[in-house]
């Protein structure tokens, strides 16, 4: 367990998945927490990361940064998702290890399983074939930085685990227009259609495929359980367990903001990944659960979104 004066670095604090688990730390009382911003240390940059941990020498990590995107970023940018994303996890992960961190967390994505794993998709299935196309190169990225982890884990006896989270969203998305991830796409998507009068909404490809959605202040929560929890070499599963296609979410979305236009589907856009849902037994089985319904996540979401006007300009 961590003391709650325990020094804690939490990379990526300004993104979604970092500033939740600040939030979720201190919700429980823990009064050490370290951040900082990209401006006063570039994590690309192993030098700075270096001269960082042999300074402060946190006793735990949360490595929730990372270069982030949807479908479109993810195809337009393949090297720089790969070599950011690889670069950043190693120089921390590795620094972390040289200062004596006490623990260290990874956070990972969903993608990093098969394009087309069984379904619900078990910790056990990584690896097993090939990768979905649109987001390979993100998806290495991440699994280099877990196999680091367990490869230190059995090299050098650290204690550094993996959590991959599910489609994510809440407090402090990204709602850029075509860098955004489905669901804060689609909140900016009715929102203009609401407030413009539009007829009608086009969204991509045709609706069909199946996900799986999990508010990022339950993902906090289960991040600090983890870390007093848990100990192995395989990752963790973050998710619900539900699932719903495009359309079912596309629907539920415009319900929650009041757009009454027509939807329609444009099937020349990617579909991505037919299927993506994630086993959870394995985090149900240490104790945890989801708390955030769907549709009051969606509406938690909206709220921040309309509250917070100028992350829609990112």
């Amino acid at each position: 367990m961590m003391d709650k004066n325990a020094k804690i670095y939490v990379a990526g604090h300004r993104g979604m998945v970092g500033s939740a688990i600040v939030r979720e730390l201190q919700r429980q009382g823990y009064t050490n927490i370290i951040t900082r911003t990209h401006k006063e240390l570039d994590l690309t940059r192993q030098d700075a990361v270096e001269e960082f941990f042999a300074a402060e020498k946190p006793e735990y990590v949360f490595l929730a940064a990372a270069k982030v995107g949807g479908i479109v970023a993810n195809n337009e940018a393949l090297a720089d998702f790969m070599y950011d994303n690889m670069i950043l996890e190693m120089n921390v992960i590795h620094s972390a290890w040289k200062n004596g961190c006490k623990k260290l967390e990874f956070l990972g994505s969903s993608c990093i399983y098969p394009r087309m794993a069984p379904q619900p998709m078990k910790e056990s299935c990584l690896l097993t074939s090939e990768l979905e196309k649109t987001n390979e190169a993100y998806a290495l990225a991440k699994i280099s930085g877990l196999k680091y982890c367990e490869f230190l884990n059995r090299q050098y006896g650290t204690d550094y685990i993996s959590v991959m989270p599910t489609n994510l969203y809440g407090p402090n998305d990204n709602y850029h227009p075509t860098h955004s991830h489905v669901l804060p796409a689609l909140i900016r998507r009715f929102h203009e259609a609401k407030e413009q009068n539009l007829p009608y909404v086009t969204c991509w490809g045709d609706g069909s495929p199946l996900r799986e959605f999990l508010y990022v202040d339950d993902l906090a929560n289960l991040c600090v359980f983890l870390m007093n929890n848990y100990s192995g070499n395989e990752t963790v599963n973050a998710g619900t367990g539900k699932e719903l296609t495009i359309k079912e979410l596309t629907e539920l979305v415009a319900k929650v903001i009041g757009y009454t236009g027509e939807i329609r589907w444009d099937p020349s856009k990617p579909n991505g990944t037919p299927r993506k849902l994630l086993d959870v037994s394995k985090a149900t089985a240490l104790g945890w659960t989801y708390k955030t319904e769907l549709e009051d996540g969606i509406r938690l979401a909206y709220e921040d979104f309309l509250n917070n006007p100028m992350r829609a300009e990112r």
